[in-house]
């Protein structure tokens, strides 16, 4: 057997293929930046585990970093921290806009965070805002996860998407937890409308939300700034409106704070007087809380806003996701704009209750629309009351008739109540005696007065909502939806206020004048126990029209002093040119000669008070 023998070419051809291992190793090393990127991404990847073992699905360019406190603050938000990764949905506002309204939609909240209405001031000559800054609203859904996680959509970043269709302007915000499984608002502007469609939708969340608990609640809160000069008078008119079972509205009292319990609630109104902000709904919200709180503590400082409004109402799911198709509505409370939408909104335009309201909405909103197209505001109110006074003249003859046929019989009830002072029983019966021999009745006076009531209640229901009003000036007066001023006080006068209104200040002398011609010509010299002190109330009213109107509508105030004049006016020629007061008594004085046969009830009556009569005496 042959020796093996050593080979010195094979150990050199070793060595060498060991050099240039060595040199390849040495000349491809990483460098420091290498190594670092190395290191980062390694960590990535740790923090998408991190991600992945508590269900927030990622992509490679939606994950943040170097961020531990955002990666804890993923994890408390469960599927939904998906969402908070994208780059498109950090921060930042989305514009919706046409020619009537500019809107803000807040990526954080998915929620209208600015509405200002063009084409509309404050009283200060200021844009007008229903919100701004997000500071004055909120809406979100609050609910449950299937993980026992308590979630707001309020607090979470939605993903925007706008675009065109058509005519209209579409944002879509999305709370995803993935691309193909979200929760979606569709807010959707049209050209030259208030109102907008608004879609609350979700879609493969049948696994998330946790429907057991049946805790998806919709909450919406608005504090209302304030518009107009001012502040109680507008507080006044600033309240919720909702309607429910189908047609039926309410509103929320106007206490300090007032809560209504509501069932199959179709829409929520925020009126603030002359504007408003409307949630409306197709899938009636099945029972709503609703509250209003009054933010005005003392009426005599200025404040900047006026109410606050909270509505709160579970959302029912269908199929395991929602889908509610709903609109927005932030404009003019103008019944002419509200009505023409198929959601019974012309019932927040508060026009009054019952006659009261049919006669503002079906007579004199009409009437005054038609006045206002051809004739300035001012012009306008002076021409309705015109028709109206003239309208109601044939009541006003009515009511003067028996006023002077009262007038004819004083001396004679005056002789009455000497002759029979120390015997009210025989003073009554003879007053009624004469009462019926005369032809004459104590109350057809106040037949045509009461006649005269629902339009006296409507007219003042109808000025406050007329919003063609505002801002509109007439002589002295620069804003008729407001309270005039010819001069400013020093200091606040409790009920008055600190300026004073000219328009009252007529308004209260034509009713004393009206009350004198009136009341005053039949006021008896002395007044019976029992009955009202009339000379007081001839002049207590003066005095309530002067304090309480100081602080209303200059429009509703020169309604007031026209129409005392106008039936001043009329009394005056009815007076002079149409009754003869010595026909009128001579006609009594006929009728008292006539045989006159008593109904059954006065003859029960008169039996009455003689059998009274007769009890009295036995007594004595």
């Amino acid at each position: 057997m042959e020796e093996k023998q050593f080979d010195a070419k094979s150990i050199i051809g070793y060595i060498l293929l060991l050099g240039i291992a060595i040199w390849y190793f040495y000349a491809n090393r990483p460098t420091a930046e290498e190594l670092e990127a190395k290191k980062e991404a390694k960590n990535k990847t740790e923090i998408q585990q991190q991600v992945v073992n508590t269900n927030l699905l990622t992509t490679t360019n939606s994950i943040a970093t170097d961020s531990i406190g955002k990666i804890k603050a993923y994890q408390a938000l469960g599927a939904f921290g998906y969402s908070q990764t994208l780059t498109s949905a950090q921060g930042g506002e989305t514009e919706l806009q046409n020619e009537v309204l500019y809107l803000k939609i807040n990526n954080k909240g998915g929620y209208i965070s600015e509405a200002r209405l063009k084409g509309f001031t404050t009283f200060k000559g200021e844009d007008l805002y229903l919100i701004k800054d997000g500071s004055n609203a909120s809406f979100g859904l609050d609910f449950t996860t299937t993980d026992n996680r308590n979630l707001n959509t309020k607090d979470l970043f939605f993903e925007p998407s706008l675009s065109t269709v058509g005519n209209n302007q579409q944002l879509s915000m999305k709370l995803k937890i993935s691309e193909t499984n979200y929760l979606e608002y569709i807010y959707v502007i049209k050209p030259n409308e208030y109102m907008m469609d608004f879609i609350v939708r979700s879609q493969g969340l049948e696994n998330t939300f946790n429907t057991s608990s049946n805790s998806i609640n919709l909450n919406w809160e608005l504090e209302a700034f304030r518009h107009a000069k001012s502040n109680s008078y507008e507080n006044r008119y600033t309240k919720l409106i909702y309607e429910y079972e189908e047609g039926r509205d309410d509103s929320v009292g106007q206490r300090d704070l007032s809560e209504d319990d509501a069932e199959d609630v179709n829409y929520a109104a925020y009126k603030q007087h002359f504007f408003s902000s409307i949630l409306i709904t197709d899938t009636a919200f099945k029972t709503a809380k609703l509250t209003a709180q009054n933010l005005i503590k003392d009426e005599s400082i200025d404040t900047l806003k006026l109410r606050k409004f909270t509505t709160k109402a579970p959302l029912a799911l269908t199929a395991g996701n929602l889908n509610y198709q709903m609109n927005w509505y932030y404009g003019p409370t103008d019944y002419k704009i509200l009505k023409k939408y198929d959601h019974n909104l012309g019932e927040v335009v508060d026009f009054g209750w019952g006659i009261f309201g049919t006669i503002n909405k079906y007579v004199f909103t009409p009437l005054f629309d038609a006045l206002s197209g051809f004739l300035p505001l001012g012009i306008a109110i002076i021409v309705m009351t015109i028709l109206v006074r003239l309208l109601m003249s044939p009541v006003t003859y009515k009511s003067y008739v028996s006023q002077a046929r009262m007038k004819v019989l004083k001396p004679e009830i005056t002789e009455i109540n000497e002759k029979h002072a120390d015997n009210p029983m025989k003073k009554q019966q003879e007053t009624m005696a004469l009462y019926g021999k005369a032809g004459v009745s104590p109350m057809s006076g106040c037949v045509p007065a009461l006649l005269q009531m629902p339009i006296f209640y409507a007219l003042f229901s109808f000025f406050p909502t007329a919003i063609l009003l505002r801002q509109k000036s007439f002589l002295w007066a620069e804003d008729l939806s407001s309270y005039d001023v010819v001069a400013e006080l020093p200091f606040n006068i409790p009920f008055y206020g600190d300026h004073i209104s000219l328009f009252p200040i007529l308004a209260s002398v034509a009713i004393f004048f009206y009350m004198q011609m009136t009341t005053g010509q039949n006021m008896p010299t002395q007044t019976q126990p029992g009955m009202p002190n009339m000379k007081f109330i001839m002049y207590l009213s003066p005095v309530f029209m002067l304090i309480f109107f100081n602080n209303y509508a200059s429009g509703l105030s020169l309604y007031y002093f026209v129409s005392n004049l106008i039936t001043i006016g009329i009394m005056l020629v009815i007076k002079n040119f149409i009754i003869d007061e010595k026909k009128i008594h001579a006609k009594i004085q006929e009728n008292k000669k006539k045989p006159k046969k008593q109904s059954k009830f006065k003859q029960r009556l008169q039996d009455a008070m003689e059998q009274a009569e007769k009890q009295q005496k036995k007594k004595k």
